[in-house]
């Protein structure tokens, strides 16, 4: 018996720079996938709570100005602690409409932010994080050329979610280098789902992961779930 899958990848804007405003703003949207039957619902890199497109925040060798000092501020004061309120919040978002809920954040710790996207179980189980490792965004028009080509080079459904974005969805103060006109397309979007095949077709034949393409003889998955602390002390009994 065939059975459907239906998933969303939500091309939407935040509200740039506020989390709060953000995150009851994505409240309602995985409502919406719900009633079409989706379960499986995959929000935009850095949705909550902006993608800075364009933004330098002046950073130059051996300088800063107080305007990009000022642009870092709001941008770190808008991320999201891991775990924290905001996270907790997205759970109850998972659990109130029964589906799989994949979110991009700006995460910070400590002084330091990451571009992470955070998992979360229909009954709103935290299921982990992932943090970009390379910073590659790309808006280019080969990025869905790009996106066919690593599902089929990877054998593997692929999930590409944008934002789209025009300057009235940023703060009047943003220092968009694309002008100030509200109309302005800041971010194009080009979200897709790209099957196994590089095309949306079925794809269990070439790609069975739990069947004929499953092989623990050769590969097995090790996830390392152990603490990692920036700083060990000559009394710790064991490094990593």
């Amino acid at each position: 018996m065939t059975e459907t899958f239906t998933a969303a990848a939500v091309q939407a804007a935040p509200v740039a720079f506020e989390r709060e405003r953000t995150l009851e703003k994505l409240r309602d949207l995985p409502a919406e996938t719900a009633r079409r039957g989706a379960r499986l619902a995959v929000f935009p890199e850095a949705f909550v709570s902006a993608y800075p497109k364009s933004l330098l925040f002046d950073a130059r060798v051996g300088m800063r100005s107080r305007e990009g000092c000022e642009d870092f501020r709001r941008y770190f004061d808008s991320a999201v602690d891991v775990p924290g309120p905001a996270v907790d919040f997205l759970g109850h978002v998972a659990r109130e409409n029964r589906l799989t809920l994949v979110v991009g954040v700006i995460e910070r710790e400590i002084g330091t932010l990451y571009c992470t996207v955070l998992f979360f179980a229909p009954d709103g189980r935290d299921l982990g994080k992932h943090r970009k490792l390379m910073p590659t965004a790309d808006g280019r028009k080969t990025w869905i050329p790009t996106m066919q080509h690593v599902a089929l080079e990877g054998r593997c459904f692929v999930f590409s979610c944008n934002q789209f974005t025009r300057r009235r969805d940023f703060p009047a103060d943003y220092r968009a280098i694309q002008g100030d006109d509200p109309e302005t397309v800041v971010s194009e979007g080009g979200s897709c789902i790209v099957s196994p095949l590089g095309e949306i077709v079925r794809g269990k034949y070439d790609f069975d992961v739990v069947g004929h393409y499953a092989r623990p003889d050769v590969f097995r998955l090790v996830v390392n779930e152990r603490p990692q602390p920036p700083v060990l002390t000559d009394k710790d009994s064991a490094l990593p």
